[in-house]
């Protein structure tokens, strides 16, 4: 099993923990044992945060309330919801939990997110399972993070998502031999003619067809899988060409282009939300859902100008690490802080416990949920009977019954 979970940990009659780090930085066995030494391992990451050496603190302040600052939705019936009258606080961290199937996807996205942009004219059809909403009009902009690729083809990569990219294109089209030969951004790209090799058409592979057997990748020949014609690949910049900066990591690349403020900016982001270890070409096929969705995040942080938005994320912790959800903690108070606000559906403690506030459904899943349990902070929550989230809070906050 591969977990990160601390209670299947605890449970585990043996575990291998690999690291130290990611990426790079990883591919290492750092202990194969049982769990009680492993929290008494000093090498491990996963060990300090077991045994609390590190861990991921309560807030010292939760963001109050704005007076009038909410959305408000309007008997909820879709599915399993009981007729809820449901209000989303502005400009916090508001958490959507309870166990699977009480209701909270179907709540957060066919009524709250469907409603929001019906309501902004972005769709034609009405969605149904409420009767309105109110409060759009104080948001500028709605938008649903979730953990789908952020490419299906070799083409779409972090560079290119993140349109850092863009920058390092123009970084060498302005060097003297580019200028030279002729060579404009246009020409270091591996999606335009003017660039890539067209023998592979920028892939960097080809595919031969098989009578019988499965399709066969293979390296272009022309190219030696580095998708740039010829001419293309001797400009340098620093020493490198276009191919090989691609192939630097996010924070190989952040010393290599130093001095390059923009371009800095977004590579920075990556790294402060634990993806520093990523190629800037690596294929988006080859990234998990994780990190497609805090490639996503990054890109909104690194917008200059994007505030006053509605972020939807849905369970963004799955298959992240105790430091990784740290680093996400700490992006999402980016985020609040350039006046966004935030709804996240969740089940992970160390997120619910950080949350400005909570709103809980069930009390169990299918037609046993869909009710309001509760709406307020963790502290209250640990105080409401029906909740599982409060039975399970009470252990984070460091409750006793």
């Amino acid at each position: 099993m591969v977990e990160h979970d601390a209670e299947i940990m605890k449970s585990a009659d043996h575990i291998i923990d690999l690291g130290p780090r990611a990426g790079e930085l990883g591919g290492e066995v750092v202990y194969q044992g049982d769990y009680s030494s492993l929290i008494n391992n000093s090498t491990s990451l996963t060990g300090k945060y077991l045994n609390k050496m590190l861990n991921i603190p309560v807030p010292i302040f939760r963001r109050k309330k704005k007076k009038g600052k909410q959305i408000d939705l309007f008997n909820a019936r879709k599915h399993n919801l009981k007729n809820l009258e449901v209000r989303i606080p502005l400009f916090m961290l508001v958490c959507i939990t309870g166990v699977s199937g009480s209701g909270k996807s179907t709540l957060v996205h066919d009524c709250l997110y469907t409603g929001i942009r019906k309501a902004k004219g972005e769709l034609k059809e009405s969605p149904d399972g409420f009767d309105s909403i109110a409060g759009a009009e104080q948001i500028s902009d709605v938008i649903l993070v979730d953990q789908s690729p952020i490419g299906k083809t070799p083409r779409s990569n972090p560079a290119t998502y993140t349109k850092a990219f863009d920058d390092i294109r123009k970084i060498f089209a302005g060097t003297r031999d580019a200028y030279s030969r002729g060579f404009g951004p246009g020409h270091f790209s591996f999606n335009l003619a003017a660039g890539r090799c067209e023998t592979c058409q920028g892939n960097g592979s080809v595919t031969v067809e098989m009578q019988f057997l499965a399709d066969v990748e293979l390296t272009c020949e022309d190219c030696k899988g580095k998708r740039f014609k010829s001419s293309v690949l001797e400009v340098h910049y620093k020493s490198k060409n276009i191919a090989e900066v691609l192939d630097l990591t996010v924070r190989e690349a952040i010393g290599f282009f130093a001095g390059n403020t923009g371009l800095i900016r977004k590579l920075r982001i990556l790294d402060e939300i634990g993806l520093g270890y990523l190629r800037l070409g690596q294929s988006a096929t080859s990234l998990s859902g994780g990190e497609a969705q805090r490639i996503k995040l990054a890109t909104f942080i690194s917008r200059a100008g994007a505030k006053n938005t509605l972020f939807i994320f849905d369970e963004p912790t799955t298959g992240l690490h105790f430091e990784d959800i740290r680093k996400l903690l700490s992006a999402f108070d980016r985020l609040i802080g350039a006046g966004n606000s935030l709804v996240v559906i969740e089940h992970n403690l160390d997120v619910i416990k950080t949350a400005d506030w909570i709103i809980d459904l069930g009390p169990d899943g299918g037609e046993e949920g869909g009710r309001i349990l509760f709406e307020g902070t963790p502290e209250d929550l640990i105080n409401c009977p029906e909740s599982f989230t409060a039975q399970a809070l009470k252990t984070t906050l460091h409750v006793t019954s």
